[in-house]
């Protein structure tokens, strides 16, 4: 089964920073990005960005190189991104809301890292690289003194502009890449399907590490709109939910369960600020529907609501699908869509055979958004890039280890991933079955599902509810769920909690909740 997306040319060199100066060539007075009140123009951004990009040059940190950037978002954070870029090198967000002894792991991870710009408040979580640590508060005066004008370098569609760590299927940090091209095609895509433009301001909520978070920081400079970045290292709902009300934003992408956060604060509040948005692109998780839907049918709700579906190692969005349509009863599992432009989506079996329509298998991707694979990988999950023969030519492809099927509406809807099944008492569970399960009990306001471990090692099933009213009884919750489970599949403890953990990308902490039980907490 096949679901292919539009064939849209994209120009000779599809570089992102070219945008974005073609803006501040027409526009450079238009402010581009906003922090903490201070307010940069493209013009001032173009000219900051130019100037780092010769001191790169001069160090040799070109095409190839990697500039490790561990930044809180300011404008700062701006220049470093557009900077690499327009020297012709790839950028690695190393986020400073990691616990130092994970950033001292990526760090061991970057092959042809040049060197590492950090802030006097961040430079600390890096000290221990093995390259040159800066920032521009000591290159101050070496940077005024070069050039305001564009570096003379060629960037291709094909050159690597970030790179992002993923965990892999093993837990080991990977450092994934993403082309120009296939970058490029992406905002290219968000701004002709969804009618991006100049005012299409947007406020970033997701942590720097994540690979949402890219797309979210440069798809407005993309457009020519103002970048709003949150002074706050740590997603607060609070700021955020304020900023969106004083500010005229009109765009914001995260994860499902960050967007959970803002709706309930809204709702609590009866405010409208959500609703008057002109869209807000979410996903990289397992939706929980129940949470947006009634919402997202409040009479005068304009935001269009994005439910999308991709992976980091192919420019982070495959598919997309407008909440409106989803239908419940209807849709057991809310739908991902159809593939953005210049991608095609193959669901295969295991010989990597193409299923019939309905049937599952597993997703894969191809177009111009599969990236240059894991960087100075050679483990086991570098076979996930691979080469298929179509239509006598070959063709490359991203194995997404993702399982999922076209439903009749033509919507691609993924059932999770294929290695997180988990073996119990001899059957193999996937833990995002059980909580779509819970998810549908009344009562039940929200649910995570974690494998935990017996005593004796063996795996089972922990279900933490978010109660809407009261505490749920255990007993309750388990004959509920023998309604519609098997008993195989029913957790072995059920607790309440107050709220879901979330990670720093805003995802569920399923990680948290696993060691609070081993913890006995």
């Amino acid at each position: 089964m096949i679901l292919q997306g539009e064939r849209v040319p994209l120009p000779p060199v599809p570089v992102v920073h070219g945008q974005f100066e073609a803006h501040a060539r027409a526009t450079p007075d238009a402010v581009a990005v906003f922090h903490a009140g201070r307010r940069l123009t493209y013009a001032e951004l173009d000219a900051r960005a130019n100037r780092f990009a010769h001191f790169l040059a001069g160090r040799g940190a070109g095409r190839g190189a990697k500039v490790g950037i561990c930044l809180d978002y300011s404008p700062d954070m701006l220049v470093a991104i557009l900077g690499t870029l327009k020297a012709g090198a790839a950028y690695v967000p190393f986020d400073p809301a990691y616990p130092p002894a994970r950033l001292r792991l990526l760090l061991e991870q970057v092959p042809g890292l040049a060197l590492i710009v950090a802030s006097p408040a961040t430079a600390g979580l890096v000290a221990g690289a093995s390259v040159e640590v800066t920032g521009f508060e000591e290159l101050a005066g070496q940077l005024e003194a070069l050039p305001a004008t564009g570096p003379a370098v060629e960037v291709s569609g094909d050159d690597v502009c970030y790179a992002v760590f993923t965990s892999g299927s093993t837990g080991t940090p990977k450092l994934t890449a993403v082309r120009h091209r296939g970058w490029f095609n992406l905002m290219n895509w968000l701004r002709l399907e969804y009618g991006l433009h100049r005012g299409s301001h947007h406020l970033v909520v997701s942590a720097f590490g994540f690979d949402l978070s890219q797309r979210a920081l440069m798809t407005p400079l993309f457009c020519g709109a103002t970048q709003y970045l949150m002074a706050s290292r740590n997603f607060d709902p609070m700021l955020a939910y304020r900023m969106l009300g004083e500010h005229d934003i009109r765009t914001v992408h995260c994860a499902s369960s960050t967007l959970y956060l803002l709706v309930d604060w809204e709702t609590a509040r009866g405010g409208d600020t959500l609703t008057r948005l002109d869209h807000v692109l979410f996903g990289g998780e397992p939706l929980k529907p129940e949470r947006l839907l009634h919402w997202a049918r409040r009479e005068g709700n304009t935001c269009t609501l994005l439910h999308q579906y991709g992976v980091a190692e192919c420019t982070d969005v495959a598919t997309s699908f407008d909440l409106a349509g989803y239908r419940p009863g209807v849709h057991e599992v809310a739908p991902v869509g159809r593939p953005a432009h210049n991608t095609t989506v193959h669901l295969l079996d295991e010989e990597l055979r193409g299923v019939a329509a309905g049937e599952q298998g597993e997703i894969c991707i191809s177009g111009t958004g599969v990236g240059a694979g894991y960087l100075g990988g050679t483990g086991p999950e570098q076979a996930k890039f691979t080469t298929v023969e179509a239509g006598g030519a070959p063709l490359a492809l991203y194995r997404t280890g993702d399982r999922g099927y076209v439903n009749e509406d033509g919507d691609l809807v993924v059932l999770g991933r294929i290695d997180s099944q988990v073996k119990v008492r001899g059957m193999r569970i996937d833990p995002a079955d059980v909580e779509r399960a819970l998810g549908r009990l009344p009562g039940v306001r929200e649910a995570a599902v974690a494998v935990t471990y017996t005593g004796s090692g063996e795996a089972e099933l922990s279900a933490f509810v978010v109660p809407a009213g009261a505490d749920l009884a255990e007993d309750d919750l388990r004959a509920r769920l023998l309604e519609d489970l098997p008993r195989t599949m029913v957790p072995a403890r059920f607790r309440n909690i107050p709220r879901i953990p979330l990670s720093p990308h805003g995802k569920v902490d399923r990680a948290a909740l696993a060691d609070a039980i081993a913890r006995g907490i």
